[in-house]
């Protein structure tokens, strides 16, 4: 948007400081000539209005004789010469460089380092002869010239002040159709608002833009749709084959083929595994900025390790939870955050650790609190991770080489995208002098309430 104005207006005002240029030129030009036109004029009137007794001079034989009286004219160096009709002079403007007799009309001469204009005229027994420098002529002519060209120095500033305006009010609209779309939320698929005040040539965009967002709220519904039938339907008929083959294992139907009811059964864990992982990995893709609200990150903690216990006492693990730092009254790990996809994070973090650490080892969950940042971090003594792997853990499908357990190389990949929902720092690295694996996220803010209503208290 600031760049279209800025080019508007930049074209604008290109646009309009050369049509004053030209603008200026020509009444620049038109104004000399036509002052130049007005003193040749002026030289015509001088020797025509002459008095028929004015002799002597400075060149004469009759004495001296005062100068004419020209008014304003004697300030413009009129020089004045009258021969009588043998050619002699009988008038001389004193202290004036002396001309020959040039032919009647107009003429421009040089005389010494000076350009003349002059004009002669025959009148009975005489001949006039008017000059005046052309230096004093194109001085009173710029000045004419300059006169004529301040109007539109004194307009051109109003002109862009005027313009600059009108751009900023024509598009105001489009500013303020680009702040409500800037302002709403990944979910919040509305059309925009058509009132009154909306220009006609913007129409046709917003309309379009109503289009386009009626097309994605289909879309939308269309996947939640697609993700709540895909739970139910699949989700339903394995666990119904699960629980077949648990009833077939307890009743002896299988008798002799209880190997390959366990395989069975195995293979039937991981799909129930894989489908879970695909329709949280769909829900999260899905998921819209949700508002944060206040939790409790050490109850998600303690939430989380309650419902993996059972499953780190069957593989003989050592599972537990810790809280580093600062030490307040009420709970000091309440951040602002969406509660569902912190539990899965933290329960993709623990499930993970669980099943690539053997028999004997420990997953600890630990909680640190610095100052307002609050930050979690999933300690195992597993086999940890190729170093060439670490980069590469996050993607989707993604299992390293020596990747243990029935994971499906999905459960990185929805801590990743939890993560950057919520602009987490994800780090993972191998645990320093010994076995295992550390994976930290860090960028959760305190809830300011939380230390107000201690202060309160």
């Amino acid at each position: 948007m600031t760049s279209i104005r800025r080019w508007l207006l930049g074209w604008l005002i290109c646009g309009m400081a050369a049509a004053s240029a030209i603008a200026a030129y020509a009444i620049f030009h038109t104004a000399r000539r036509e002052a130049s036109e007005l003193f040749d004029y002026e030289l015509r009137t001088v020797a025509l209005s002459l008095p028929s007794n004015l002799h002597g001079g400075s060149g004469g034989s009759g004495g001296a004789q005062p100068q004419p009286d020209l008014g304003d004219l004697a300030d413009d160096r009129i020089v004045i010469e009258i021969w009588d009709r043998g050619g002699a002079s009988i008038y001389h403007s004193a202290h004036a460089p002396v001309f020959e007799r040039l032919p009647p009309g107009f003429d421009t001469v040089e005389l010494g380092d000076a350009h003349w204009r002059t004009f002669g005229v025959g009148q009975g027994e005489r001949y006039v002869q008017v000059a005046q420098p052309v230096s004093v002529r194109e001085d009173l002519a710029l000045q004419l010239a300059l006169h004529t060209l301040w109007p539109l120095a004194v307009l051109l500033p109003v002109t862009i002040v005027l313009v600059l305006l009108v751009v900023a009010r024509g598009l105001a609209p489009i500013g303020g159709l680009s702040r409500a779309l800037a302002t709403r939320s990944i979910d919040s698929l509305e059309p925009l608002r058509l009132d009154g005040n909306m220009p006609v040539e913007i129409r046709p965009l917003v309309e379009a833009l109503n289009d386009l967002l009626q097309r994605l709220n289909t879309a939308s519904q269309a996947q939640r749709t697609f993700i709540a039938d895909a739970a139910h339907e699949l989700r339903s008929p394995l666990a119904a084959l699960k629980l077949q083959l648990q009833a077939a294992s307890r009743d002896g139907s299988l008798k002799g083929e209880g190997q390959t009811l366990e395989r069975v059964e195995h293979r039937v864990n991981r799909i129930i595994h894989l489908v879970q992982q695909l329709l949280t990995l769909a829900r999260e893709d899905a998921q819209p900025a949700t508002s944060m609200e206040p939790v409790s990150l050490r109850r998600i903690g303690e939430q989380a390790v309650s419902d993996f216990s059972l499953l780190a006492e069957m593989r003989e693990i050592d599972l537990g939870l810790e809280c580093e730092g600062e030490r307040v009254p009420n709970d000091s790990y309440t951040v602002l955050a969406e509660s569902h996809g912190m539990n899965v994070l933290l329960g993709n973090l623990i499930n993970n650790a669980i099943r690539h650490t053997p028999a004997g080892g420990r997953v600890d969950v630990v909680l640190r609190r610095d100052g307002e940042q609050v930050g979690l971090e999933v300690v195992d003594s597993g086999t940890g991770i190729a170093p060439e792997e670490l980069e590469r853990v996050f993607d989707r499908f993604y299992r390293g080489e020596g990747a243990k357990g029935e994971g499906s190389g999905l459960g990185l990949a929805i801590v990743a995208r939890i993560a950057r929902r919520h602009q987490l720092a994800l780090s993972l690295r191998n645990n320093a002098g010994r076995a295992g694996l550390s994976v930290a996220a860090s960028g959760l803010r305190a809830y300011a309430a939380d230390s107000s209503a201690s202060a309160a208290s």
